[in-house]
């Protein structure tokens, strides 16, 4: 089964909108991560300057094998939108219960 890995990071969510135009930086990490299986991939943003990224993996270790080969391209692009500090990562896994609706329930 897969998992979620969501990134919690202060940082300004506008810059990365505008830094995303036309980005090689952004579209080698994107065809990085497709290599290592990334299911589906987003950015999100909050009101009070944090952005929080959310993809589904096949796996943790597919995660941690594409971060750690992408930390050298992640970091100065996350260093341009203001990101202060280590991101929070955590991985989540789907909780076996009857109330689930959408994504195919």
């Amino acid at each position: 089964m897969s998992v979620l890995m969501t990134m919690r990071i202060a940082g300004d969510p506008a810059k990365l909108e505008q830094s995303d135009e036309g980005s090689d930086n952004g579209q080698a990490i994107i065809e990085s991560a497709k290599q290592h299986g990334v299911i589906a991939h987003r950015f999100y943003g909050s009101d009070d300057g944090h952005i929080m990224v959310l993809d589904e993996w096949p796996d943790r270790e597919s995660f941690q094998r594409f971060f750690e080969e992408n930390k050298g391209r992640i970091q100065p692009m996350m260093a341009a939108v203001g990101a202060q500090g280590e991101p929070e990562i955590t991985f989540w896994r789907e909780l076996d219960t009857s109330d689930k609706v959408g994504w195919g329930a």
